[in-house]
């Protein structure tokens, strides 16, 4: 079962070179490949490769879409909103210097 994807509802088991075609991301995040793409376009996936066909996402790009797409299902959200609460939600956490935190 060597360089395949197997998707289900419960997990990914991502072939031996670790990587995901455009398509195979869509497949493991049960999405369409114009909603990957769009990921894209705003920045919230940078795979490898100079265009959509030569497209290559690494394992973690799955949980990072799968996240995405359970915001916009959560909060009935837009794409480009779902990206800014993950990016949000990927910063650090703390106070800054004026609260008494680290900064």
């Amino acid at each position: 079962m060597s360089n395949s994807i197997i998707a289900s509802g419960v997990g990914v088991w991502i072939g031996d070179e670790g990587v995901l075609s455009l398509e195979e991301l869509a497949l493991a995040c049960g999405a369409e490949v114009d909603c990957i793409a769009e990921l894209v376009d705003l920045g919230v996936l940078t795979p490898q490769g100079a265009d959509a066909t030569a497209w290559r996402f690494a394992a973690a790009d799955v949980q990072r879409s799968r996240r995405l797409l359970r915001l916009m299902r959560d909060f009935e959200t837009s794409l480009d909103v779902a990206a800014l609460i993950l990016d949000l939600l990927g910063k650090p956490r703390g106070f800054g210097p004026a609260c008494g935190g680290p900064g």
